[in-house]
C-alpha cells in the first residue's frame, strides 16, 4: 500500500489543505489503515516538491483532528480517527445542547436548528 497524494499548484485550495484533506480522506476510507507510518515531514516535502513547513502544517492539522499521531522519534502514524471524530462530535453536540437550552430554545427548535445546519453542511436540500 502506498500513500497517493497529488498537490495541484494551480488550485485555489492551499497546498497544505490539499495534503490534509487527502490524507484525512484516505485514513477515514481505510485506504491508510490505523498504524500506517507516514513519511517524514522533510522526506514527504521533498517528494511532493513542497516546503517542509507546508507538510508540517498539514500534519499539525491532522494531529489536531485526531487523524494522525506523532510518536516522537518513532514517526507519525495514522490514528484510530473514527473514535476521535466521534468523541469530538459528541463534545460539540453537548456544548450546542447546553447553549440552546440557555438561549431558551425548546427541544424541537434546537433539533430543527441542527437539522438545518447539517443539511447546509452536507449540501442537501
Amino acid at each position: 500500500m502506498a500513500l497517493r497524494i497529488s498537490v495541484d499548484p494551480e488550485s485555489a485550495t492551499a497546498p497544505f489543505e490539499q495534503l490534509r484533506a487527502q490524507i484525512a480522506e484516505q485514513a477515514r476510507a481505510g485506504v491508510l489503515p490505523v498504524g500506517y507510518k507516514l513519511p517524514t515531514v522533510r522526506g514527504f516535502a521533498e517528494e511532493l516538491g513542497l516546503a517542509a513547513n507546508t507538510v508540517a502544517k498539514a500534519y499539525r492539522a491532522l494531529e489536531a483532528d485526531g487523524v494522525i499521531e506523532t510518536r516522537g522519534r518513532n514517526g507519525t502514524f495514522v490514528a484510530a480517527a473514527g473514535d476521535a471524530a466521534r468523541r469530538e462530535a459528541a463534545a460539540a453536540a453537548a456544548g450546542y445542547a447546553q447553549r440552546a437550552r440557555r438561549l431558551g430554545l425548546d427541544r424541537a427548535a434546537a433539533q430543527a436548528a441542527v437539522e438545518d445546519a447539517l443539511r447546509a453542511a452536507y449540501g442537501e436540500e
